[in-house]
């Protein structure tokens, strides 16, 4: 009788109207709590059997797992199903339960809409649906329950849309929100200002936009504790006011587009202990008030353009534990009043601008267990004390220490992890300390002036995985027992004067990946014991004195993706397997006695170009860098004869070079800028006399150090265009060709007014930080004009045309492009993007590369033009930069239309890897046949898998060096690899390129 009721239930709506419901089953009067959960748990997936208990014979659900009932109406309040692993949707029966006080499902995989039924719980205090795969909006009638709700936590799901107005109408019992890890949109509602109980406010990690409202919203919710609106899209800055919550203890705002200075009230905020600003658009110095936040445990203002010099008073803030300054302009020198943060656990100051020594008094931090100062200009020596500490990450490099490394102590032995005082001057031998490090997981030394000898004591690391001794002056052999511990994945001891074997107890590192020997004086044969390294990847030989054959095993390295073994003493026949029938020549070039049909000549030396990775194997994103270290280090050994009078003689000469051409340039940029304003006055209020146009706009011009305004531009700027000259039109606008008076000749983009930024302020910021985008690779974004129906950007004009005009629309007199001119534009483009992609946070993205929007000035240098236009959209989104960018066929990346990736710089690399495939070629992306479609990437494929990917080259060009040809072409197949973590990076590709370029030099005598 009871199932019979349920399923009377279950049809309710239809039973109303059909009265077909037995009398007798419904007079049973079963409890409607046990119902309810009986129906919502029917609608579930239980793969634990949590719910096991739940049945549907009982009276009451008091007894079943996860359920609490009220003891004094015996009606259900809570359930608690936290991480049991459930699926399905949140269905019906939940209703059921009036008395309701705690519906917490968080940590399980939930799915479908968040229901409106939840919001008629009367009685409801807390709801926790965190964690899960929930989608859709936020149901407005949500609103009906947070008069009585205290603890709303929706974090952590697949949310969209804007936050409701609506959700905060009647919030006066709210005391915990959480919607962070979500993905909604749109400004902080209005109405957020009357959940004035509000103690926990998170919204991180979504893509909330605009200026939020601190001064009317966040700034009246004067009990708030924690503030999270980290990683969002957030702009503006920060306005004074924190006082009005000055019991805030939790600030974060990381992740966003903030500018301006620190508010100077910030030190108001007594009782703050943690504060995270980092990866923004801050800047200016620290305001002095920061000192009074006694409290203040953790602090971060990593990637902003903070200045001045570093705060003399932060030994003030006596509680601080993790101090984080990295990627600023800090300068100056640190100040030895660090060594009163007794409590400091955490020190990270990398990539700034600091000088001096490391102040002694830093050794009385003794809870210091992590300290990175690299990227910096500090000097002296590194204070022994410092090796004294409980340390568990080091990192010194690319400073100017000099002097000997610190022997450490017990304490340290038993702590350290990680290591790096790379790119130094110390001298002095490694000490032989090193060996008791047992926890030590990375170990880097390299470019330093050690003159040591290779150190026994390395084989006595268990946990050792990476060791890089490069460049060190390091001599003797390499130790027997260096792969002892099983450990090492990677082994770089590239650029010293080893000597001795590559010893047969190599093939013991199992877990060794990347191997490189380079410019060494190894002798002996290649062991056979290597081929026992499964997983390597990258082994590298090159420019040492290595004997005999090749182990044929070595072919059965299935993973071994990179191999350079050239210039030694090898003889006979490469192995069959693997990668070796596919090494370039540079890769096996200088052994007098080796044989492979790759060399022009049955064992013949030849002395090609450098390796450039095979695009099939380019899996691991540093081979590019070891590669092009490995070649510089080549050129560096080749030049030692020069003599030290020489070398200053020539350094002297460069440097006088340098300054010339620098403050001549400086004059002439300075001319220019002068001229175009004057001119710019001049044209303006000349025209408003002539002219009567109703629009009121607004021309910005920026200058290095301040801007030119003219707030009252009365004429309709169009006059402007219709004397100018049409050269072009893109996805963003039509580009003309215009004078601005004094011979100065600049392109004006006339902007389609369609889902572009229209509030001024915004379209202001945006531009700026293109403006602010200055490389000689780049087209200099000078200005703009603005009305809410009209917008202009004004920047330099090239006077060559598009690369696209003069590969594919050059008339027969014009000379086609030399070889020459067409890697000076693939190198330099690539050089203009990794500016892009590394001088700012978050990355400018192109996300329309292609040779249209490549011009060339009038010795063929690129400009790389319409980078970062993406970012005057209001909402960017993959569907709207798929149907904006539509029209660039062929030069789209594919996950540009796959909702499931991240869009990242990895787009802008597939479209590079086209233009330089159709810089060689000379093709389109796309052709169309009478009865096929060629895509060029395929086609150069299919053509370097058959052997005659030579054939691919531009016709016109009658003369290029095939050794540079063919590794550009492998390298375009590798950018525009479908899976996006295969493609290199772009300063890896201009590594690359550069390493195409130079030129090897002749070797000794001896080969």
């Amino acid at each position: 009788m009871r199932k019979a009721f349920l399923l009377c239930w279950l049809l309710f709506p239809w039973i109303l109207s059909n009265h077909s419901c037995n009398s007798s089953s419904v007079s049973l009067q079963l409890n409607d709590d046990v119902l309810g959960l009986i129906v919502f748990k029917s609608g579930l997936q239980d793969p634990t059997s949590a719910l096991t208990s739940w049945n549907e014979d009982d009276n009451t659900p008091c007894s079943w797992a996860h359920v609490q009932c009220d003891p004094v109406n015996g009606r259900v309040s809570q359930i608690s199903l936290d991480g049991l692993g459930l699926s399905g949707k949140i269905g019906r029966g939940l209703e059921k339960l009036q008395n309701l006080q705690v519906l917490s499902l968080s940590h399980n995989n939930f799915s479908g809409n968040v229901i409106p039924q939840l919001s008629l719980f009367p009685s409801l205090k807390r709801l926790n649906l965190s964690h899960n795969s929930l989608f859709g909006r936020i149901p407005v009638d949500l609103g009906n329950i947070t008069s009585t709700i205290r603890v709303l936590d929706l974090s952590e799901n697949s949310l969209s849309g804007p936050i409701p107005e609506q959700l905060f109408n009647n919030c006066l019992s709210l005391r915990f929100i959480s919607l962070g890890g979500n993905s909604l949109e749109g400004p902080v509602p209005h109405t957020l200002q009357k959940c004035m109980s509000l103690g926990s406010l998170n919204l991180s990690d979504n893509h909330l936009s605009g200026n939020p409202d601190f001064t009317n919203v966040i700034w009246q919710l004067k009990e708030l504790r924690i503030l999270d609106l980290s990683h969002n899209t957030f702009s503006g800055p920060i306005p004074e006011g924190l006082l009005a919550i000055h019991n805030l203890k939790e600030f974060y705002l990381q992740g966003n587009q903030f500018s301006g200075p620190l508010p100077s009230d910030i030190g108001l905020c007594l009782h703050m202990k943690r504060f995270d600003s980092s990866n923004n658009l801050l800047m200016g110095a620290l305001p002095d008030s920061l000192q009074q936040i006694n409290s203040l445990e953790f602090i971060s203002l990593s990637n902003n353009g903070f200045i001045g010099d570093f705060p003399y008073w932060i030994g003030n803030m006596n509680s601080l534990q993790s101090l984080d300054f990295a990627r600023n302009g800090f300068s100056g020198a640190l100040p030895s009043s660090m060594g009163d943060l007794k409590s400091l656990n955490s020190l990270i100051l990398s990539h700034n601008r600091l000088v001096g020594e490391i102040p002694g008094t830093l050794v009385y931090c003794t809870q210091l267990s992590k300290i990175k100062l690299n990227g910096n200009s500090l000097n002296g020596s590194i204070p022994p004390g410092l090796f004294d500490l409980g340390l568990e990450e080091v990192d010194l490099s690319s400073n100017e220490f000099s002097g000997s490394i610190p022997p450490g102590s017990s304490r340290l032995f038993e702590s350290l992890q990680s290591l790096d005082l790379s790119k130094n001057k110390l001298t002095g031998v490694i000490p032989p300390e090193v060996g008791l490090y047992f926890h030590l997981r990375y170990l880097n030394l390299s470019w330093n002036n050690l003159q040591s000898r290779f150190p026994p004591e390395l084989g006595y690391f268990r946990n050792l995985s990476v060791l890089d001794l490069r460049s060190s002056l390091l001599y003797g052999s390499i130790p027997e027992d260096l792969c002892d511990s099983n450990s090492l994945s990677v082994l770089q001891l590239d650029g010293n004067s080893l000597s001795g074997p590559i010893p047969a107890e190599i093939g013991n590192c199992s877990s060794l990946y990347l191997l490189t020997l380079s410019h060494n004086s190894l002798n002996g044969p290649i062991p056979m014991a290597m081929s026992r390294l499964q997983k390597l990847k990258i082994l590298n030989l090159e420019f040492n004195s290595l004997s005999g054959e090749i182990p044929q095993q070595l072919g059965s390295l299935d993973n071994l993706l990179a191999v350079n073994i050239s210039y030694n003493r090898l003889v006979g026949r490469l192995p069959n397997g693997g990668v070796f029938p596919s090494l370039d020549q540079s890769a096996l070039q200088g052994n007098l006695g080796l044989c492979s049909p790759l060399l022009k000549g049955p064992c013949k030396m030849n002395v090609p170009k450098p390796l450039v990775l095979n695009p099939d194997a380019y899996g691991l994103r540093n081979g590019g860098h070891e590669i092009g270290t490995s070649d510089s280090m080549r050129v560096r050994h080749s030049k030692r004869f020069l003599s030290i009078s020489a070398i200053v003689a020539i350094s002297a000469a460069v440097l006088i070079v340098i300054g010339v051409v620098v403050v001549s340039l400086l004059n002439v940029s300075a001319r220019r800028r002068i001229a175009f304003i004057d001119h710019a006055m001049d044209s303006m209020f000349s025209s408003s006399s002539r002219s009567r146009g109703p629009a009121l706009g607004r021309l910005v011009l920026f200058h290095p150090n301040n801007d030119f305004r003219c707030e009252d531009w009365v004429d309709n700027a169009e006059i402007l265009l219709n004397k100018a000259t049409e050269i072009g039109k893109g996805v963003f606008g039509t580009v003309y060709k215009a004078s601005i008076g004094g011979g100065r000749i600049v392109a004006i983009k006339k902007l389609i007014t369609s889902n572009i930024i229209q509030y001024h302020d915004d379209f202001d910021r945006e531009v700026r930080i293109l403006g602010n985008a200055r490389h000689p690779n780049l087209m200099t974004v000078q200005g703009y004009y603005w009305t809410p129906q009209f917008q202009l950007l004004i920047s330099d004009y090239a006077s060559n045309g598009s690369l696209h005009a003069r590969l594919h629309e050059r008339s027969s007199s014009t000379p086609p492009l030399t070889w020459a001119n067409r890697f000076k534009i693939a190198l330099g483009t690539a050089k203009g993007l990794a500016h892009l992609h590394q001088s700012f946070r978050p990355p400018i993205i192109h996300y329309n590369l292609k040779p249209s929007n490549i011009l060339l000035d009038k010795n063929c240098n690129p400009k790389i033009s319409d980078f970062g236009l993406a970012r005057l959209l209001p909402k960017l989104d993959k569907h709207v930069l798929n149907s904006r960018f539509q029209t660039a066929l062929g030069y789209v990346a594919p996950e540009l239309a796959c909702q499931s990736l991240r869009i990242n710089e990895k787009c802008d690399i597939y479209g590079f890897g086209v233009m330089i495939l159709e810089l060689v070629t000379g093709r389109k992306p796309v052709q169309y046949g009478d009865d096929d479609v060629v895509v060029l990437c395929d086609h150069v494929k299919v053509m370097l898998d058959q052997g005659n990917v030579l054939d691919c080259v531009d016709p016109s060009m009658t003369e290029y060096p095939e050794e540079e040809v063919l590794p550009v072409l492998k390298l375009g197949l590798v950018c525009t690899s479908q899976i996006p973590s295969s493609r290199p990076s772009m300063p890896e590709v201009v590594q690359i390129l550069q390493v195409i370029k130079t030129p090897i030099p002749e070797r000794m005598e001896a080969f």
